[in-house]
């Protein structure tokens, strides 16, 4: 099955769990083998998967948010019941997951496909089925949410310079 290893990586990204992932990656092969006939040899597979990907996932959240969100307590591990912040260090690797996280999902999928999966805009724009000035308008303005986001970080952190924008 090509491209795997990078839709997983995808799935997991949008879906924020392992299993859901591979539940998601599983569903979106699945719909590749059930369409494989509308599938034009020649045109790029990579952007064809992306697509059917992109197209499964938003179909699952618009079936779930029509059903109500419930919760085990007596399921759920002691720790999540316990409200304990935690102190904020200098920027890791987990303050920029949450940063990214704060981008509306346009913006994050547009920074996914291209900056993480590196995908061309062409595919990107494939993938997503929406124009390539779109994708490259949704990249900037991602980037620059993204960007500001970590200057506001760096800025409560006090990193020098970060107030600013100037490296340190």
């Amino acid at each position: 099955m090509p491209y795997m290893a990078e839709l997983l990586r995808m799935a997991a990204r949008l879906r924020g769990d392992r299993s859901a992932a591979e539940d998601l990656l599983q569903e979106t092969y699945l719909q590749a083998w059930r369409s494989f006939r509308h599938f034009e040899p020649g045109t790029n597979c990579r952007a064809w998967l992306y697509k059917i990907l992109m197209f499964t996932h938003s179909r699952a959240r618009r079936d779930a948010s029509r059903r109500p969100a419930t919760t085990q307590l007596d399921m759920a591990p002691e720790s999540a019941l316990r409200f304990d912040p935690s102190t904020p260090d200098p920027l890791t690797v987990e303050s920029v997951k949450a940063a990214f996280d704060t981008l509306p999902e346009r913006y994050r999928i547009a920074v996914l496909l291209v900056d993480v999966e590196q995908l061309t805009y062409r595919e990107a724009s494939e993938a997503l089925d929406i124009p390539i000035g779109t994708i490259m308008s949704r990249l900037s303005r991602g980037r620059r949410l993204l960007r500001l986001h970590l200057v506001q970080q760096a800025s409560a952190h006090g990193i020098a310079g970060a107030a600013n924008g100037k490296k340190p």
